[in-house]
């Protein structure tokens, strides 16, 4: 019942968010805090033991309650705990807050406002950056965004729910990604930082994990948009850093985005000032936001239709 679970959560979520700080994230950041704390000893296999519990102890748990649920109760009610399992881990309101904020100050010529929303979002100095540049970054930060919110929860939950194992997948991929960001934020902005070890175990089991996910956003983002371009995008990328090993995730969802809806995105469009030759696309405008929810939109019904055929097929056989 994979697709009941995902149309339910969706709407949920669209209906009633989950506000910033709730208990349910807050007890998983004390959890992660707890893991890190008693077994960050800065060994490697210490690093596995602390991601394992940080990232690993959740899933069985979601596992296993509704591994429980389905054996004592009925599948209606496990299928409620994976509802709201992918309530609070799936969705788009977990980071839209910010796109419409820098969007609608964007659309009201309040280009120092959007700059402010953008810093506070993503960290980063954006006191220098004009128009478009702002939009590059918003772009590509909402398509990552939406990937690691949706598509790639939505890959992992749905290959793992296929073999019987309701909500673990999307528990897996969610706290995966969290984890890196927390760690490193963990090191670099507070006087208690996370051994080295542990930030490369998360980083390891994090592009192992979206491997799959990442690939599978790039060929729907395909698909619903110039399929061509999408894919000569990224079969063209080329990561930018040798620690990517060949299997830069992000960039690969980029370029097969950037081909997708004919925007420079990523690479490629930070370097247009250096570059020998035009790359392809347009330089993104204000417009260009709206062409990016419309893709999001369309690669969201796209996965849902294919849930619910794999759903009927399944009650079928």
């Amino acid at each position: 019942m994979s697709f009941i679970s995902v149309l339910f959560a969706l709407l949920l979520e669209q209906a009633r968010p989950l506000g910033r700080g709730n208990l349910v994230h807050a007890s998983l950041r004390a959890w992660v805090r707890w893991s890190t704390r008693n077994f960050d000893a800065g060994k490697s296999h210490h690093g596995w033991l602390a991601w394992g519990l940080s990232v690993g102890a959740p899933a069985l748990f979601a596992l296993l309650i509704y591994g429980l649920l389905d054996r004592f109760v009925g599948w209606p009610v496990a299928m409620l705990w994976s509802v709201a399992v992918l309530y609070v881990t799936l969705g788009f309101r977990q980071f839209s807050f910010h796109f419409t904020q820098i969007r609608d100050a964007l659309a009201n010529g309040d280009e120092d406002r959007a700059r402010e929303v953008l810093a506070a979002w993503k960290q980063i100095d954006a006191s220098e950056l004009p128009r478009s540049e702002i939009v590059r970054h918003v772009i590509e930060y909402s398509v990552l965004a939406a990937h690691r919110h949706v598509f790639g929860v939505l890959a992992w939950f749905s290959v793992l729910a296929a073999f019987g194992l309701g909500p673990a997948g999307a528990v897996l991929y969610r706290l995966s990604e969290f984890v890196v960001r927390y760690w490193q934020h963990k090191s670099d902005a507070h006087h208690h930082p996370v051994s080295p070890a542990l930030q490369q175990t998360a980083v390891d089991a994090w592009r192992a994990i979206d491997w799959l996910p990442a690939r599978l956003t790039a060929i729907s983002f395909a698909v619903v948009g110039s399929f061509e371009d999408a894919i000569d995008g990224w079969r063209n990328y080329v990561p930018t850093s040798q620690d990517d090993g060949g299997s830069d995730s992000d960039g690969i969802v980029l370029a097969a985005t950037s081909g997708a809806v004919n925007i420079r995105l990523g690479a490629a469009a930070s370097n247009v000032a250096g570059a020998a030759t035009q790359p392809a696309g347009q330089q993104p405008e204000v417009a260009h936001l709206a062409v990016i929810v419309g893709l999001v939109w369309r690669t969201v019904v796209m996965w849902m239709v294919l849930l619910a055929l794999l759903t009927l097929a399944r009650l079928l056989g």
